[in-house]
């Protein structure tokens, strides 16, 4: 298992490599420039050549089973899920095979209209709550790959319900 990160612009290095370090996973960082990355024995370093998409070509060919992809391109999630990884977002937003059609879908349109004209392209800064999703969704990520499941464990909704008391019938 492994961490593999679109690192250019990727607000969230620090968090990913808290997370590997806990869980003595390696922390793939892959961009087309050197940048400064935390000193510690889960990190590694890719660097690729110069194009638009090198970083994304080399993650999507690394990916496999057992991998976590984080990115914020959503073709390159998919790429992720295609090879079997599993995919996030800076944000915390899990990329998964029921909701990666319609990503692409959005993403299209939106770049569509952006292109036409129709709409202006601006995204929303980076939050605090954002940062904090994106370290609780990582976390549970890597535990559900250690468990070998496909995701979190989820009660059934039966089980979530309150347990019903008896009423008392003697008065």
């Amino acid at each position: 298992m492994r961490i593999l990160v679109d690192a250019d612009a990727c607000p969230v290095k620090e968090e990913v490599v808290r997370v590997a370090a806990r869980h003595a996973i390696e922390a793939v960082f892959v961009s087309n420039s050197w940048m400064r990355l935390p000193d510690d024995p889960v990190v590694s370093r890719v660097l690729v050549a110069d194009g638009p998409d090198a970083a994304d070509d080399w993650i999507a060919c690394a990916a496999g089973p057992g991998d976590i992809v984080v990115t914020q391109d959503i073709p390159l999630a998919a790429r992720a899920i295609a090879a079997g990884a599993r995919a996030v977002s800076p944000t915390g937003k899990p990329f998964t095979d029921a909701n990666i059609g319609m990503a692409l879908a959005m993403r299209n349109l939106m770049q569509d209209r952006r292109e036409a004209g129709t709409m202006e392209s601006r995204n929303p800064p980076f939050t605090r709550k954002a940062r904090s999703e994106f370290l609780q969704v990582l976390e549970r990520l890597v535990q559900a790959q250690r468990r070998g499941s496909r995701g979190p464990r989820r009660r059934s909704p039966a089980l979530r319900q309150p347990p019903i008391r008896a009423l008392a019938l003697d008065r």
